[in-house]
């Protein structure tokens, strides 16, 4: 999946937050061990309204242009107020957002290829 390099999803990235996406600013690409020492990347961050970490990263089904949020276990339970609540419906729709709008950019990507 050559759309997964760093370049690439920094690019990516930074076109989805000009966008103006109010919480685009806690995602940042990290390097993920590829095979064959391969330049590929995730999108992660920590969400603000709650201490969670989580990655976004193309689905593994061959052929998927898709994207999945997975978040990282929690080692203890995370009670929120009301207001937490409405800040983290917020970044999970910037979440969905993103998603949608990195599987239009593989589709692209892919559709350009062929």
């Amino acid at each position: 999946m050559p759309y997964r390099t760093m370049t690439t999803l920094q690019s990516w990235i930074d076109d989805f937050r000009a966008l103006g996406y109010d919480d685009a600013g806690i995602l940042r690409v990290i390097p993920q061990d590829g095979e064959d020492e391969s330049d590929t990347g995730l999108i992660a961050a920590q969400l603000r309204s709650v201490s969670t970490t989580f990655y976004v990263a193309p689905e593994t089904e061959a052929g998927s242009t898709g994207w999945a949020v997975t978040f990282e276990p929690r080692e203890n339970a995370a009670p929120l107020g009301s207001a937490r609540v409405l800040a983290l419906s917020g970044e999970l729709a910037m979440l969905s957002a993103l998603c949608t709008f990195l599987q239009a950019r593989a589709e692209a990507f892919v559709h350009s290829r062929a």
